[in-house]
């Protein structure tokens, strides 16, 4: 019986020959990277060929067997192994639900700390006594603008009181309860406050319309007024203290009614449509910080020393005045008191006559002047003779014995 070795014996061995020299030719050839044959034994880039081949059939079988063993780990554990997956799920979801609310609770904390904060700033450096309150209710209807505080008798509140914040005015107390009050907005169509633009000056009211915007109405036309401009409030209403903030000039409009007269909408200052903490003036007395206090008292004490001072600076004059002789004399009559006496008493005295007047002599005639021409020189004057003195006894000197002679009495 043959085999089959030996009734293929010659296809065998020509196949063992041919794979034998494959080999060897797979043994010697090198390939580079790019895939070229190469020969050089030193090329350390190259890879014999069979490697290559021997690469190429291990290969995709290789490659099968791990995306086999990856898909089947994948679908166990996404797929099979889910036996506490959805209840982890649902922890993961409250939890991440419990923190948001737990973030959004800090950022309202945080931002209500903010508010208030700046609200203590500001009640701090105002010098009217405020009370805090918390805004928790409105009036839920678009054609009333109250609202509703968390302050009420208990705290001090009073009707017609200021309520402010930190930016500017609010309203005023409508409505006072045990622990509650009901505060009306100033864009309430019943509501009114006087104003004064800060740069022009002019005084207006203040009143909100249907539609809850601020305006100022009964205003004569003013060029003067721009768009932009600050609002005060005046204090003539005995409400709210003059000097708040309580907007700027928005725009200006011809009033419907009248010509002459204009309406200027305000935008307001305080958000009046997001109010959550207030301030109500509970008093209008200053209130000053204790270095403030201090400065008063030493103020007041200074002027306290002032009249004492003048005290004793009249006590002083009224000792200097007995001391120095009196204007009044009890002795004397009124007529004869010395204050009603007008005489001089340092009169001028005159000067004495010259013995021996001359034209130059005061009092004496005015020699008249010499003739164009002629000029009056200086020359030899011959001594005059003595001029008696005035015969009437003035200067105490005695009358001369020649005018003093007897007359001589005539017969009869």
């Amino acid at each position: 019986m043959d085999t089959f070795f030996a009734h293929y014996r010659n296809l065998v061995v020509l196949l063992a020959i041919l794979v034998a020299q494959i080999a060897g030719l797979a043994v010697q050839v090198r390939r580079n990277g790019a895939g070229q044959n190469t020969l050089d034994p030193t090329d350390p880039g190259g890879v014999r060929l069979i490697r290559l081949w021997g690469n190429a059939i291990v290969s995709p079988p290789e490659r099968l067997i791990h995306a086999s063993k990856i898909g089947i780990v994948g679908l166990w554990a996404d797929y099979i192994d889910l036996q506490h997956v959805r209840a982890q799920n649902q922890d993961l979801e409250n939890t991440v639900d419990r923190l948001r609310l737990e973030q959004a609770a800090l950022l309202e904390d945080a931002r209500q700390g903010q508010r208030l904060q700046a609200m203590l700033g500001f009640e701090e450096k105002y010098i009217y006594t405020t009370v805090a309150a918390q805004v928790y209710g409105s009036s839920g209807s678009d054609r009333s603008r109250v609202f509703y505080i968390d302050k009420g008798a208990r705290d001090g509140l009073k009707p017609d009181m200021a309520v402010i914040t930190a930016d500017g005015i609010v309203g005023k107390v409508r409505d006072v309860f045990l622990h509650t009050a009901q505060v009306l907005a100033v864009n309430d169509p019943t509501s009114g406050a006087g104003v004064i633009l800060e740069s022009t000056r002019i005084r207006g009211i203040l009143k909100g319309d249907v539609a809850g915007r601020l305006e100022v109405v009964g205003i004569m036309a003013d060029q003067r007024i721009q768009p932009g401009e600050k609002v005060l409030t005046a204090g003539g209403d005995l409400i709210f203290p003059r000097g708040l903030p309580v907007g700027e000039v928005e725009k200006v409009v011809r009033d419907p009614d009248s010509d002459s007269f204009i309406d200027i909408l305000i935008k307001p200052a305080a958000h009046l449509e997001r109010l959550d903490e207030v301030l109500v003036i509970t008093s209008t007395e200053p209130r000053f910080s204790p270095e403030e206090q201090q400065d008063i008292a030493a103020s007041q004490t200074q002027e306290a020393e002032v009249p004492t001072a003048i005290k004793d600076q009249m006590k002083a004059s009224e000792i200097m005045a007995e001391k120095l002789p009196s204007l009044v004399d009890p002795n004397l009559p009124p007529d004869q008191q010395p204050l009603n006496d007008s005489s001089n008493p340092n009169p001028v005295s005159r000067p004495p006559q010259p013995l021996h007047p001359d034209e130059f002599s005061p009092g004496s005639a005015a020699t008249p002047e010499p003739e164009t021409g002629t000029e009056s020189r200086p020359g030899p004057q011959s001594p005059k003779p003595a001029v008696p003195p005035a015969a009437d006894g003035r200067d105490g000197v005695p009358p001369p014995p020649e005018q003093s002679q007897p007359q001589t009495p005539r017969n009869p």
